[in-house]
């Protein structure tokens, strides 16, 4: 046993965390294992589902073959694959068909798709548990160079460094959303859409989970609510979720009778500057990660301010529709508008529906000469006639006889083919138009004031490309004071342009102060008391976002759990010897026999086990 773990090291690149010997280090070696058989069934189920091709399938629409609902509903991944592959992965493994249809589908999306991922999981880089980020955020993005990019760049960032699947997690969401903008809005439309409430058995009996999708903010908020709702109640045995739990049910079952006092929710939203100003970068609230565009209508909402949010750089709400629909009229670069019917506008559906009649009615009428006008590409249907109201000449009768019926057969056969020949070429001249109107798009958003905003290399650069309008409004927001919608008022992050690490947390009034004063923006200075004062907890709040021990993602609480490294009054009450800890990891660092803790200057924590092992972590940067 020693001996193939040992085998099993000595092949593999080290963990960040270094190798331990004893039953620890056979954990961390069957851990790589695991990993590397993970790929190595990933590679072969790949070779195993290209032998079996969907070329042997029954074709769509022939009877006994798959309906139409399921085939759509395929991952694109599988559609070369034959269904059957995924009962013979049933069989042979001894799980169900879903579980089956996952592993194919996982399966051909890393040997497929994220080629550098099952490299890293052979080499030892990454771990089973880091599949999932990568999967769920990298494999759908459909620019192939794209996903080669921000996957090399997610896995460099990964090696050599203490990395959970949740901290990759957020790392690919944010390069996710600043590098594929487009894809992260189409997966929050297809998620909002699919917004509920479900409940299942729990696995004991007599329990059930209830389940709600929400948007972020309305998560936060939801469990803010329910928290502050509970920790209002008096102690009497129950624990804060438990507490939780029931006041949930009370204010659903019975509003007016939960006597509940009201609470304020409190929401940490950090928004970059160029974000507030139009553009899309990144943002998070209570440490999640989400679009702009979602912060600027909540930031909206709760302040009165309308931050802007479209490419001209108005106001999202304060466009008329009709508005919308002339300058999308304008914009469209389509070669011919569609049609009209009694000065109605038709859809795409319905001119092709009227133009595929007419043309029936020239087949009918023996009208086989039309040809497509000349400048008309890949077949462009003909011509239309100026009234839709016109009878059809009557058709030619067809002459009694089996021969007869033989050549009118042809003649049928003639005119599907010119149908199918001219719908084919509508079809083109339609994805020719919506290529356009897309590259139309994203040239006038890259051009103007949010395109321009995202693009900005700094802070600086931003406000310049920004609009007027806009910086009106972030004045207005970062101005506004405690009160209404915001329990605080908005403080601005100054952070390094390399490392986005933290410099100095301030408001719009000091701000004003240092420019007039010449000083020099720093951290808040040492106290010389145990707790530190407002503005060393804010920015040390600021800098460490969530508990700092290695892996966990809990949030530091709103009040203590700010630790001194070295203890108090030897260590300063300052930011270089004080860390955010959640409850449990601030009990441990002081209980727990055999661990250090270590911290730089610069927020660097570095924790060492028992066993020697040791993990880094640095403050989340901006």
């Amino acid at each position: 046993m020693i001996e193939h773990v040992d085998d099993v090291l000595a092949a593999a690149a080290a963990p960040p965390v270094g190798l331990s010997c004893g039953p620890l280090g056979a954990v961390q070696a069957a851990d790589r294992e695991i990993g590397r058989q993970t790929a190595l069934r990933a590679r072969a189920v790949a070779e195993f589902a290209a032998s079996r091709p969907a070329s042997a399938d029954r074709p769509q629409g022939a009877p006994g073959a798959m309906s139409a609902e399921r085939w759509a509903g395929r991952a694109d991944v599988l559609r070369p694959v034959s269904e059957w592959a995924t009962q013979e992965l049933v069989v042979a493994l001894s799980i169900s068909s879903g579980a089956a249809e996952v592993l194919l589908e996982r399966s051909l999306t890393l040997v497929h798709r994220l080629p550098g991922t099952l490299t890293a999981l052979e080499d030892g880089v990454l771990h089973a548990g880091h599949l999932g980020p990568l999967l769920d955020h990298v494999a759908p993005i459909a620019d192939d160079a794209l996903r080669a990019a921000v996957e090399a760049g997610l896995l460099a960032w990964a090696a050599g460094r203490f990395t959970t699947p949740a901290q990759l997690r957020d790392k690919a969401r944010r390069e996710v959303l600043k590098r594929a903008a487009r894809s992260a809005a189409d997966d929050l439309a297809r998620a909002v859409r699919q917004r509920g409430v479900s409940a299942r058995p729990d696995r004991v009996e007599g329990m059930s989970v209830v389940s709600a999708l929400l948007t972020t903010p309305e998560a936060a908020a939801l469990m803010a609510a329910l928290g502050a709702c509970a920790d209002a109640l008096p102690e009497d045995g129950r624990t804060r979720g438990q507490k939780m739990a029931d006041c949930l049910l009370d204010l659903v079952l019975r509003p007016t009778e939960s006597g509940l006092p009201p609470v304020q929710v409190t929401l940490d939203v950090v928004a970059p500057l160029g974000a507030l100003l139009g553009g899309d970068q990144p943002c998070e609230i209570d440490g999640q990660v989400v679009r702009a565009e979602m912060v600027r209508a909540l930031l909206a909402a709760l302040t009165g301010h309308p931050l802007v949010s479209t490419a001209d750089g108005t106001p999202a709400d304060s466009t008329p529709a009709d508005t919308v629909q002339e300058d999308a009229a304008a914009s469209d670069p389509a070669p011919a508008g569609p049609a009209t019917v009694a000065g109605w506008e038709l859809s795409e559906d319905e001119d092709f529906a009227l133009w595929s009649a007419q043309l029936e009615d020239r087949i009918l009428a023996g009208d086989f000469d039309a040809e497509p006008p000349p400048d008309a590409p890949d077949g462009n249907p003909p011509p239309r006639p100026t009234s839709t109201s016109a009878a059809p000449s009557p058709a030619p009768p067809i002459a009694d006889g089996w021969w007869a019926r033989a050549d009118a057969a042809v003649d049928d056969a003639s005119a599907a083919v010119l149908t199918a020949q001219q719908a084919l070429g509508h079809a083109r001249r339609l994805v020719a138009t919506a290529r356009r109107a897309d590259t139309t798009d994203e040239t006038t958003w890259a051009t103007g004031p949010a395109g321009r905003v995202t693009a900005a290399p700094d802070a600086l650069t931003q406000l310049h490309a920004a609009t007027g309008r806009a910086r009106d409004t972030l004045a207005g927001l970062l101005g506004a004071t405690a009160g209404g919608g915001l329990a605080d008022r908005p403080r601005l992050v100054l952070t390094d342009a390399l490392t986005g690490a933290l410099l100095a947390l301030t408001d719009l009034p000091a701000l004003h102060r240092a420019a007039r004063s010449g000083a020099a923006l720093t951290p808040p200075g040492a106290t010389g008391r145990y707790r530190p004062g407002a503005a060393l907890d804010r920015h040390l709040r600021a800098r460490d976002r969530r508990c700092r021990f290695p892996g966990c993602r809990r949030p530091v609480p709103g009040s203590g759990e700010l630790d001194h490294t070295t203890p108090w009054p030897t260590g300063q009450t300052n930011a270089a010897n004080l860390t955010g800890y959640c409850t449990g990891h601030h009990r441990g660092k002081h209980q727990a026999p055999g661990w250090h803790h270590h911290m730089t200057p610069d927020g660097t924590l570095t924790v060492t086990t028992p066993t020697g092992l040791t993990a880094t972590t640095t403050p989340p940067p901006y």
